[in-house]
């Protein structure tokens, strides 16, 4: 899609995925778009072996970052994982701050996640806060039955952010994009609401990028004449 902007990225075409498949999934990319240190990169032939057959557009991704994480190693990805998502708010792992940006509101929605994974029967004991990405992709893959789907459409309810994340880590060229489009991928497909919040927030960023800015998020891309 033009715009005045530039180009703004499609969202994600979902595929049909069973329920087992999405669990492994999720916690597959729970533990991959974690921070690398030692002891996960270590782990990820481990993750890749226990990986069963996957819909062959998400295997194609998840094969893609796994190589490229065989051809950088580990120092590399460390470096490019704190540059990207620690040192980049367009990058944010954190789901709230795509919904309500850097407002007094943002405390609320993390209380609200903190209880909707209570909810679940999923405790919490990782140190990130529990609208991180990583969190809400194991409590999903931990639930059992209409837990499980009720996991999967908070990750789906939050898929406006979740897009605008994988756009930002293509525009990088980052190895990331392919957990985080395989997620995508992985849920129900996009809705016409949702699609609109998506390219809202392509054009204007989160709350807080608006005051006093008036200038869109940084990801669509330039028109090419």
């Amino acid at each position: 899609m033009r715009t005045h902007i530039g180009i703004v990225p499609t969202p994600t075409q979902s595929v049909a995925i069973s329920t087992e498949q999405r669990k492994e999934l999720f916690m597959a990319c729970s533990l991959l778009l974690d921070y690398p240190d030692a002891a996960r990169f270590d782990r990820f032939k481990a993750v890749q072996a226990s990986l069963n057959l996957m819909p062959p557009a998400i295997e194609a991704k998840l094969e893609g970052f796994f190589e490229a994480a065989q051809i950088h190693g580990q120092r590399w990805l460390e470096e490019h994982y704190v540059e990207t998502f620690d040192q980049r708010r367009r990058c944010s792992l954190f789901l709230t701050y795509y919904a309500v940006g850097e407002t007094r509101q943002r405390g609320t929605a993390i209380l609200a996640f903190q209880d909707a994974l209570a909810s679940l029967g999923f405790s919490l004991n990782r140190e990130e806060l529990p609208d991180h990405l990583c969190v809400v992709l194991e409590a999903a893959a931990c639930a059992e039955g209409e837990a499980h789907e009720q996991a999967t459409q908070m990750l789906a309810a939050h898929r406006d952010g979740i897009e605008v994340l994988r756009a930002a880590l293509e525009t990088f060229d980052s190895p990331y994009t392919n957990l985080v489009t395989a997620v995508c991928m992985a849920l129900p497909p996009i809705d016409e609401e949702l699609a609109q919040h998506f390219e809202q927030l392509i054009r204007q960023g989160p709350p807080a990028e608006l005051v006093g800015l008036g200038t869109p998020f940084p990801f669509a891309q330039p028109e090419i004449v």
